[in-house]
């Protein structure tokens, strides 16, 4: 019986003559992975055994970069609390008397671990107050412990579970961490809540912004001709209108007995109405250098529909530019909404936002006096700086040529 005679492997022309080629699962560290690349010869050799796929090679770019993953985890801090704002509010947005103290201005509560009679270490406690000379002041002989996860004021956690949960308060008076506006209302409570407001309003209005910019502008560039021409002059027509202007007039339409559940999602769909058509335009011209490619043409010759190819072929590959501008994109959001309330034609009261909270800012005897009203215009530059910092990191991490393997 003749046995199969074994073929040794040929060279090939990155290999020296007379070396002896091996299969790539045999080459270093990097070998199974050269493998599912269709690597061989010298291209096996060469690759890195760290090197991963475009995602985990971006998050290892992206951590490398400290101001981007500072501006990541404060903001995965801010919306981790705007998600779970009810709870960790002391109390709801429009509590005016919390337990039953009715304080105009209150001054922010200093948390103590220390007492000043005794001068003993303990459990975190607050002073309570007495107003005294147009001042609230701190009363050594009430002391009122600080308690985490206490039960208060009853409020449905995303409007579906019933609780009285709260992240802090205090067992035998209100606390206010920052203090109170001047109908008495805890202030910490109404940042909280205008979190979820002005955090959201960004979040919810990019996504449809980006959503239907990215779909109408992948279709313009994909069916070019007179589908191209009509879409693309309405996005000019769109974009020959001025924002603000168009914001104000649409916002000064709205009847002030309206919902401000209704006024919340109608200022998402002017914000998103007003930003889709740039979008749009750049998407576009993405489009029509990607729609010629031979993945497209595969994909046409296999018989998938066009809007198969738009979705899955097409629009991913200017994933990466969307990504980018979005995260960029959102603090004009923010600001936008905070600007439309500040001026009284966004969300309006009783309904917190960080827009509508610094209106109590323009009275300067107000803002001089006290600070603590200047906390959401502090939220408001956290947020906006935190995102441009995480949009110039994934710039910086999503660019292949700036990335170096190995």
């Amino acid at each position: 019986m003749i046995e199969p005679t074994q073929i040794p492997p040929q060279p090939t022309e990155d290999s020296n003559p007379g070396e002896l080629v091996v299969a790539p699962a045999a080459v270093g560290n990097g070998a199974p992975k050269a493998e599912r690349q269709m690597l061989t010869g010298r291209a096996a050799r060469d690759l890195p055994p760290d090197s991963g796929s475009p995602a985990q090679l971006a998050w290892k770019e992206l951590k490398k970069n400290r101001l981007a993953m500072t501006g990541l985890w404060v903001l995965f801090g801010m919306y981790f609390v705007a998600i779970f704002g009810q709870m960790v509010a002391s109390y709801g947005y429009n509590d005016q008397a919390p337990q039953g103290i009715n304080a105009s201005f209150h001054t922010p509560m200093r948390v103590r671990f220390r007492d000043a009679q005794t001068g003993q270490i303990g459990a975190p406690f607050v002073y309570g107050t007495t107003y005294q000379n147009g001042d609230w002041l701190p009363d050594l002989k009430k002391k009122w412990p600080v308690r985490f996860f206490i039960h208060g004021t009853p409020y449905k956690l995303w409007g579906v579970i019933p609780t009285d949960v709260h992240l802090v308060g205090a067992e035998a008076g209100p606390i206010f961490l920052l203090g109170t506006d001047e109908i008495g209302r805890d202030y910490f409570s109404r940042l909280i809540y205008g979190s979820m407001i002005s955090l959201s309003v960004g979040f919810i209005g990019i996504a449809i912004t980006f959503t239907l910019g990215m779909l109408v502008g992948g279709i313009a560039g994909f069916y070019g001709g007179i589908t191209d021409d009509l879409i693309m002059r309405g996005c000019e027509i769109i974009m020959s209108v001025p924002d603000f202007y168009l914001l104000l007039a649409l916002a000064a339409a709205l009847p002030p007995t309206l919902n401000p559940v209704v006024v919340y999602l109608l200022i998402i769909a002017i914000l998103s109405f007003v930003g889709w058509a740039g979008m749009a335009r750049i998407v576009r011209g993405m489009v029509l250098s990607v729609r010629e490619r031979e993945y497209v043409e595969a994909g046409k010759s296999l018989g998938l529909s066009d809007l198969q190819l738009i979705t899955r072929h097409i629009l991913p590959s200017t994933f990466t530019y969307a990504i980018i501008a979005a995260t960029m994109s959102v603090p004009g959001y923010i600001l936008a909404e905070a600007g439309l309330s500040f001026l009284g034609l966004g969300i309006r009261e009783p309904m917190a936002s960080w827009g509508n909270m610094l209106s109590a800012a323009q009275n300067l005897t107000t803002l001089t006096s006290r600070p603590w009203i200047l906390a959401p215009g502090a939220a408001i530059f956290l947020a906006t700086l935190s995102f441009n910092f995480l949009g110039d990191g994934l710039r910086d991490a999503l660019d292949p040529k700036s990335r170096k393997l190995g």
